[in-house]
């Protein structure tokens, strides 16, 4: 089949170069002249996909993937468009859909009859129906249902493990029409395979929801649990330290019980997902009360623990103070949302000097970002933990003449490294 993947970031271009390795004849479309010219090139724009640079040589050698900045080139010849156009938050937490509207607009101005279009974007409850569907028919004159097919399938892969994920969890589809349910599900059944899942109570493959409203609700579901999972650890946390309790040994102990399954607390969440997808169901849900305090409960885990650092030192007022780790979770080089930028200003505003270190980022992609690359270690008064990379075990207070206390935002650190000074924790 031609298949046209709108958006060839970390979840589009694994996406194009997995159909385009099953044989189907794949274009990838994207606003970025850039990351066009690096897919045409066999380069993949980012790094610490597992697998993706191979099967790119492979697919863009062999002509099965092209990558392209205009629409008109691809969508009027597809038979399967798949959108994979990020959805973001705008300052006041609110669903910015201008990239996802023009991606919408560009593929209605193009479209042919008979073609199956795929969302994947993570979406607010109802936008397939009430937004994209309009503009869609609007636009070319077709009708979904008779002369194309609209299908919502939410993609649910971490970046980093894309082609993992996609085998290891159900492809889940919602629609307008059997028909289009029916070609989705031949699509994602000649592009995925699925492993077996006993676990799962009905054969790992292509689930087909009760509409698409289902499908949207279901992705929103599974990542604001994991929110307002972390923010109860995180509550269990701030309330077991006034009883100098360990949290770690405690969500042990309660997980050693089937009914319970209490994340890991921690400084901060970051990443595309879990701090945006709960505000997307939030636009749909205003009693969603629950979902509210979960987010700020965990937005204000920074400031807190900055707080209680200020508390061990007795003051930040000039102090340099080093956070290990920019990037949201150990070994992915991503910093969407990161609390570390939260840390930085935070510091700043108690009158310390922060710096920064990763052993993903350079320092000259660290000033790029604006923030401070440590060079001296010898001037470092305090230190923040906030990204658990194995390569910061290697760190002791040893090496840190000046070091009077550490608080380690993700109970990560060994306390043996750390004896000569004051060690804080969740």
């Amino acid at each position: 089949m031609e298949v046209a993947v709108i958006g060839l970031g970390k979840i589009g271009l694994p996406l194009s170069v997995l159909y385009a390795s099953k044989g189907h004849r794949v274009t990838g479309i994207d606003v970025n002249r850039k990351t066009v010219d690096s897919v045409n090139s066999s380069q993949a724009p980012f790094r610490g996909e597992e697998g993706l640079q191979t099967l790119l040589n492979k697919v863009v050698t062999s002509n099965q993937l092209r990558a392209t900045g205009f629409f008109q080139e691809s969508v009027p010849q597809a038979d399967v468009i798949v959108v994979a156009v990020p959805l973001v938050v705008d300052q006041d937490k609110r669903p910015d859909f201008t990239a996802i509207d023009s991606a919408t607009n560009a593929i209605g101005e193009n479209l042919s009859e008979n073609t199956l279009i795929l969302y994947e974007t993570t979406l607010p409850i109802g936008t397939t129906r009430k937004r994209l569907l309009p503009q869609l028919e609007n636009l070319s004159n077709l009708r979904e249902g008779i002369d194309f097919h609209l299908v919502f399938s939410p993609e649910r892969v971490l970046s980093g493990r894309v082609f993992r994920d996609l085998r290891s969890y159900p492809k889940i589809i919602g629609g307008f029409s059997n028909a289009g349910l029916s070609r989705a599900t031949d699509f994602y059944n000649s592009v995925l395979d699925f492993d077996s899942r006993p676990d799962l109570g009905r054969t790992n493959g292509v689930w087909e929801l009760g509409s698409v409203e289902e499908a949207e609700m279901s992705k929103l579901a599974e990542t604001t649990f994991r929110d307002v999972n972390i923010a109860l650890a995180n509550q269990f946390a701030i309330h077991a330290d006034h009883f100098g309790i360990d949290i770690d040994n405690v969500i042990a102990a309660c997980n050693s019980q089937p009914f319970s399954s209490i994340h890991s607390p921690g400084i901060s969440v970051g990443g595309h997902c879990i701090p945006v997808y709960p505000e997307l169901y939030l636009s749909t849900d205003p009693l969603g009360g629950i979902v509210r305090v979960a987010r700020d409960i965990n937005n204000g885990m920074p400031a807190m623990l900055v707080q209680r650092l200020a508390n061990a030192l007795g003051s930040l007022n000039e102090k340099r103070i080093l956070i290990l780790g920019l990037s949201y979770r150990p070994g992915v080089k991503e910093d969407a949302f990161s609390g570390t930028y939260v840390l930085v200003k935070e510091l700043a505003a108690h009158g310390a000097r922060p710096f920064v270190l990763d052993p993903l980022y350079s320092e000259t992609e660290m000033e790029a970002a604006g923030l401070e690359y440590c060079k001296d270690l010898d001037v470092i008064d305090g230190i923040i933990l906030h990204t658990a990379h194995p390569d910061f075990l290697e760190l002791n207070s040893g090496m840190f003449p000046n070091l009077t206390a550490v608080m380690d935002g993700r109970n990560f650190l060994k306390p043996s490294d750390w004896v000569q000074v004051t060690l804080l924790s969740l």
